[in-house]
């Protein structure tokens, strides 16, 4: 087992943008909820699963440059309920026995959602 496994390891995933102000919105209404809580003014962080966290960060140097994939039990029900907040994907793909919806921030920031097929 690699040490890092082995060490009670929390996993922060953070998605920069240049205007938090502007981006934050998206962000909750595409998770579904607002943040577990706030690290500052401008940066917020949603635990998505048990020690696996995204987080929402103003870095203007950094901005619009992560890419982040989670993998999902039920892929249909989580983009239906992405839709009905009003939050449409990007982009789809199919490889190897496995869909993933794409979605990108208004800073071009991208988040994929993965599950098997239907």
């Amino acid at each position: 087992m690699s040490e890092f496994l082995s060490d009670g390891v929390e996993l922060f995933a953070a998605s920069c943008v240049a205007d938090y102000a502007a981006a934050y919105p998206w962000w909750e209404s595409f998770l579904g909820m607002p943040p577990s809580f706030k690290a500052t003014p401008t940066e917020a962080v949603w635990e998505v699963a048990p020690h696996r966290w995204i987080v929402l960060e103003e870095r203007p140097e950094r901005a619009g440059n992560a890419t982040h994939t989670l993998f999902v039990g039920d892929l249909d029900a989580r983009v239906a309920a992405i839709s009905a907040r009003g939050i449409e994907p990007s982009d789809l793909e199919t490889y190897d026995g496995v869909r993933k919806v794409i979605y990108r921030d208004p800073e071009g920031n991208e988040i994929g959602l993965g599950g098997n097929p239907s």
